[in-house]
Parts: structure tokens; sequence; C-alpha cells
């Protein structure tokens, strides 16, 4: 970890210069409005997503977005689960902290097998110690993370021998797979206390198989490596891109759905399938303003943008772009039966 060149006095730093969080008159009155928008309306329609998996994928690359950053991707052959996030409440403790809208669309002892769980970085919203400690008993998979994430891997039951770390442009084979996994530059930060911050790496991914090939953001900014990503490791069957608990006071360390538009474009483009929204109120935005502005963006032709929109659970082949293209005239828009 000492010898990563973004690691310095003990801390990683991101690829660009953030530009600095500002606290405003207007975001704080922002943060004390009432909350109701915040939270869905009414509970949000769900899929169970056990039928779904009875049989193979037709296509060779399916996805199951399980809500917020957890999805279950499979990717010729290859049972991949992404930031497994179980708990009711993204926090240290069960006593506050931001609460789920919805209930997990499946229990961890109902998954299938997998063959790698993929821990992005340590924030609460990502990786949850409840479900780890569960799937360090319950699956055989390897855990793959980001530099110094694995130390809490083990804290949480993980054995050593079943965790692979990995410093940006690094990749490893997935054990009894075609599939390997490279972590890639990201824009954000790290730390689960008040001590902590960036003393752990946060980083993008890769997933490449001998027939596709899939981009997952974790959690990033705007991040200036995305076309070297598209050169070294495109072009991508999806991506993944995290659009939710943004604001412009922030700074740059998430997209929110506008800036995810353009990294998709960076990215090359491809089915997006848009993630980090709908199951935690992380941010001051409506729940539902990432696929709203995203649904727009698709539709009025300013951004090429082939969308995969399921409903939580709902499991999915992933198409051809064109195919995904005619059908946005049959989106099933679901969050507009949210009221």
């Amino acid at each position: 970890m000492e010898r990563a060149p973004h690691f310095i006095e003990g801390r990683f730093v991101n690829p660009a210069v953030l530009s600095s969080p500002r606290v405003e008159f207007g975001v704080l009155r922002e943060f004390f409005a009432p909350r109701v928008s915040r939270r869905p309306p009414a509970a949000l329609p769900m899929i169970s997503p056990l039928d779904g998996w009875r049989d193979p994928p037709r296509t060779g690359l399916r996805t199951a977005w399980l809500g917020h950053s957890t999805v279950l991707l499979e990717i010729d052959g290859a049972r991949i689960l992404t930031d497994p996030v179980w708990a009711d409440r993204a926090s240290p403790t069960r006593l506050a902290g931001p609460k789920r809208f919805h209930e997990p669309p499946v229990a961890i002892a109902s998954l299938p097998p997998l063959d790698a769980i993929l821990v992005s970085h340590d924030h609460y919203d990502h990786l949850d110690a409840a479900a780890v400690r569960l799937l360090a008993t319950t699956s055989q998979a390897r855990f793959f993370t980001a530099l110094g994430v694995g130390a809490r891997l083990e804290g949480f039951g993980v054995p050593h021998d079943r965790i692979t770390e990995l410093d940006w442009w690094e990749e490893a084979p997935i054990p009894g797979t075609d599939v390997a996994i490279a972590a890639t530059p990201a824009q954000h930060f790290s730390g689960r206390g008040p001590f902590d911050r960036n003393t752990t790496l946060w980083a993008s991914y890769v997933f490449r198989g001998p027939r596709h090939r899939v981009f997952f953001s974790g959690d990033t900014g705007p991040e200036p490596t995305l076309p070297l990503i598209r050169k070294r490791f495109g072009p991508f069957d999806l991506i993944l891109l995290e659009v939710g608990a943004f604001h412009p006071a922030w700074g740059d360390i998430h997209l929110g759905p506008w800036q995810a538009m353009e990294a998709h474009r960076a990215l090359g483009g491809g089915p997006f399938l848009p993630v980090h929204w709908s199951t935690f109120d992380l941010a001051l935005h409506t729940w539902d303003e990432p696929i709203v502005v995203l649904e727009e963006g698709a539709r009025d032709g300013q951004f090429d943008l082939p969308l995969v929109a399921p409903r939580i659970g709902e499991v999915r082949d992933v198409l051809d772009p064109d195919d995904i293209r005619r059908s946005l005239a049959r989106l099933d828009a679901w969050w507009r039966e949210v009221r």
C-alpha cells in the first residue's frame, strides 16, 4: 500500500484536485426543509429475483439490481455481487442514520452460488459489516476490494486467503472462471469514522470476460481518466454508474445524473444501468430526481443513452444497445407509480 504513488503521508489522494465542499445558507435551508419528497411517498415496487435466477442468462450477461449499489452481475459464466448492503441503515449504529426505503428483495441465504464479492470502498452504504459476516460463512466466493479495505473485511470475519486487494490499474482473475476484475481510478474519498479519512483506497472497477466487459463506477465524481479506462478496457457491454446522493455544493465526490450522462459518453456508451439511488436518503434531492433526469435525457436525444432501468430485484438480460433504444417508448417507468 505504501508503494502506491497516490498514497501520500498516510492518506490516499484523488487523480485530480477536488473542488472544495461549501456550506452555504441555501444548503442549510434545503437541509432543514420538509423531507417528505426525499423519501418515496409509497412503497417501491419490487420483484423477487428467485424465479429469474432459475435459468442461465440468454445473452451471457445479466443483472439483478438489488437496491442502491448492490447488483448481482452474471457475466460469461461468473456471478459477482457488488457492494452487498442488507443493513436497515447506512450508518455505524442501528439507532440513527439513513434508513432504507425498502426491504432487500432477497435474503442473503437465498442468493445463488457466487464466484466473487466486490466491495468498492469502505463507506457504510457500500460496506455492510453484518452482510459481510454472513457472506463470509454462507459463500465460498473470493472478496475483491481496494487497497486497505481488506483489513476491514478480515475484521468482519473474512479469511485473509479469500481477499484480493487491488490498486488502481491492477487486475486479478476470479478463481474458477474466465472473468477478471480490474480496479480503475475514481474521484471520491473513504473512511468509517472521524479519524480514518482516506486511509483506504476507493476505486471503480472493470469486469472482463471472454465475451463481455462491464464498468462499475463505485462512488465517483467526474473522473479525468475515463477516456483512458475506455481505451484500455473498452468497449463496454454494460456501464453501471452512480447517479444519486449529489449536490453542487459538495464538490466533486459524486456524479449525479447530469455528470453520469457525460461519464457514460466518455466511456464510449453502451447499455447504462443507474445505481446508487432509491434506497437511502443520502442527499437533499427528491428520491426520484436521478432517474427522472436520466429518463428525460434518454428520450430527448441529447445523449445517446440506452437506459436500463429495472425494478428493484428484477432480473434482466442485457440486450444490444439498439434494442434498448427501440424499446424506450415501452420503458417501464415504475418510479411514476410511486405516489
